[in-house]
């Protein structure tokens, strides 16, 4: 090849990059007028109620740290003729939220309402009753499942199901069981609260007290009443109790609700509660690798 056809294939060569170039040139002009994007972050509200959050206060609180998501269920049943149908909702949500409070780095999910309450037809327990919702026990896990699943999709690493009611226990625990063989070796644990319901040593303060069996009762009793009191005292007429015929119909209510104080209501919450720290903490993955 001649020097005059290398001199012009050179030419060509470098006109050919020019168009390339010029391009590259107008996109960097392009982007020096556009800011790049940035990250939507917002401070910790004065909240651990998801409900009241922001999407973007949720993750800015995950990247700060806050992992652990309580979802606390209740449930919409009788409670004799002295109480709210919400007795549950209103106790198990007072209740998420001092254990997300004293966990730190926790938060709380709105109250899951709807749990199984027993059969339809014939009805039994608590569907006897009018203003009693329940939903089969299938239906009460595919929602605690589903929100798991959202919580962990978020970034939550520790998910805490707490329950206020029995018929809230085996889904709890079978939910939990599910996810975490699932789940394993990534990152994300399931845990069903269950020392939140043990009543044990809830039992054993009325006794101390003076309390027995028979005035404790098992349902709308001294706990649930007390426990109401405690956090929601609108929720409670016992004037309703002294005005109850006597040979009436199936009340609701066992033991002797009569006896109820907010005292007791504050002193048997933090049983509960404390029971529920101490399982919440022992599962963590960091308690877990400083006892190791």
């Amino acid at each position: 090849m001649s020097e005059r056809e290398t001199a012009i294939g050179a030419g060509n060569r470098r006109r050919s990059l020019l168009p390339a170039i010029a391009l590259g040139v107008l996109a960097v002009a392009a982007l020096a007028l556009f800011p790049a994007q940035k990250t939507l972050t917002a401070p910790m509200p004065n909240t651990v109620d998801m409900t009241d959050m922001t999407w973007v206060e949720v993750r800015s609180a995950i990247e700060r740290g806050y992992t652990v998501a309580i979802v606390p269920s209740g449930g919409i049943e009788q409670n004799g003729a002295h109480m709210v149908l919400g007795k549950h909702d209103y106790i198990v949500r007072r209740a998420a939220t001092r254990i997300a409070q004293e966990l730190g780095h926790a938060l709380v999910t709105p109250v899951v309402s709807f749990v199984p309450e027993g059969t339809y037809v014939p009805p039994d327990g608590n569907m006897l009753f009018p203003g009693t919702l329940g939903v089969p026990d299938s239906v009460f896990a595919g929602v605690l499942e589903g929100i798991a699943r959202s919580l962990k999709s978020a970034g939550f690493k520790t998910i805490c199901f707490i329950g206020d009611h029995g018929g809230n226990q085996a889904p709890q625990a079978a939910v939990a069981a599910k996810l975490n063989l699932e789940w394993k070796g990534q990152g994300t644990t399931v845990l069903h609260v269950s020392d939140y319901y043990v009543d044990d040593e809830q039992i054993k303060y009325l006794r101390q007290r003076g309390e027995t069996p028979d005035t404790i009762g098992i349902h709308a009793g001294i706990i649930d009443t007390s426990e109401l009191l405690s956090v929601h005292p609108e929720g409670v007429d016992l004037t309703r109790l002294a005005a109850l015929p006597s040979r009436s119909e199936p009340t609701g209510h066992s033991g002797d609700p009569s006896r109820a104080s907010a005292k007791y209501g504050t002193a048997l919450l933090d049983i509960r509660i404390n029971a529920a720290v101490r399982q919440i903490t022992a599962a963590l993955p960091d308690r877990q690798a400083s006892s190791k």
